[in-house]
């Protein structure tokens, strides 16, 4: 052991040009970056390439047809000073974002508590309840949702035989057609549950053993127990969740044929942002919208993670 270390030591010792210099560096490397090269391409032509294009694309003029025009700050005025409408697609993805999200994780957690237990079946119930999020935000899913709250959808039809009242068509209302949307993110929230699902399982049952023992019901064991140790697994969701509400686009587009109504009721800031794009023509306020987008996201997740150090428990803190 001693005569491989007093080896390397001399190695580390010769000079660069003894070693074969950084070409000899090169050599040897060259498998890992081969391997790489995939990655690589793929983040600069799609991912980097498109993004700063966006960038200089926002400080312009740009219709798709004619060849973009610089126009400074422009669309940045526009959007902050006399965009209207940007302000209802803010507001109405703020509450989406609000609703949705605290909403999801309560029914994930809930659902992933009764499935942590060794009972008979309960994998094919895990496997049930995650199905609705192997679907996704896809048109199916999306237009099949604009069905069930139709006017003559299967929610009014059990409102008919249980109550005798014809219902309206939740889709069009604007009460309600925002909440529709927000019902079918909670509806998909088998990714979460199966992370709960996971952290519950890293939670030592010994601490429940010796909470019960000393008199603690069910309820002060999830207070005191279940949620400091699972913080972590809480806060990785919310964040998560919460990006890709801002993100939410597919179920607005459909639900509202593309327009965001009624009366901008579902304008999410995505589909805003799409109809700027490739409806209106405006590529160059677009591509400020998604910059904008990109910002708000970005605010967010800083005041989560600012917020964090108060709720959120590692145990390998010291504290």
């Amino acid at each position: 052991m001693s005569s491989v270390t007093t080896i390397k030591d001399r190695q580390s010792d010769l000079p660069v040009h003894a070693t074969g210099g950084w070409r000899g560096e090169f050599r040897r490397s060259l498998p890992g970056y081969l391997f790489l090269l995939p990655w690589l391409v793929g983040f600069f032509a799609l991912t980097l390439g498109p993004t700063l294009a966006s960038l200089y694309l926002s400080f312009t003029d740009y219709d798709l047809l004619t060849p973009p025009r610089w126009a400074g700050l422009k669309n940045y005025d526009y959007a902050f000073v006399h965009d209207a409408r940007l302000r209802s697609a803010v507001w109405v993805t703020l509450k989406y974002v609000l609703w949705s999200v605290p909403l999801k994780l309560s029914v994930a957690l809930g659902l992933a508590m009764v499935l942590d237990r060794s009972v008979r079946g309960v994998g094919f119930y895990r496997a049930t309840f995650y199905l609705p999020s192997l679907l996704g935000a896809s048109v199916a899913v999306a237009v099949l949702w604009r069905q069930i709250f139709g006017a003559n959808g299967l929610v009014n039809q059990l409102l008919l035989l249980t109550t005798g009242l014809k219902g309206i068509s939740w889709v069009s209302h604007p009460d309600y057609a925002l909440w529709t949307l927000i019902a079918l993110a909670v509806w998909q929230f088998g990714s979460p549950m199966i992370i709960f699902l996971a952290g519950l399982r890293q939670i030592p049952q010994d601490l429940y053993e010796a909470a019960s023992m000393d008199g603690a019901s069910g309820w002060r064991q999830f207070w005191r127990i279940t949620l400091p140790l699972l913080a972590p697994v809480i806060f990785f969701n919310l964040v998560f969740q919460m990006i890709e509400g801002f993100k939410a686009f597919t179920q607005a587009f459909i639900i509202s044929g593309g327009e965001g109504g009624p009366i901008d009721s579902t304008l999410f800031y995505s589909l805003y942002l799409y109809i700027e794009a490739f409806a209106n023509f405006r590529m160059g306020y677009a591509s400020a919208l998604a910059w904008l987008l990109l910002i708000i996201i970005a605010i967010f997740t800083a005041i989560a993670f600012a917020s964090s150090k108060y709720w959120v428990y590692y145990e390998d803190e010291a504290r």
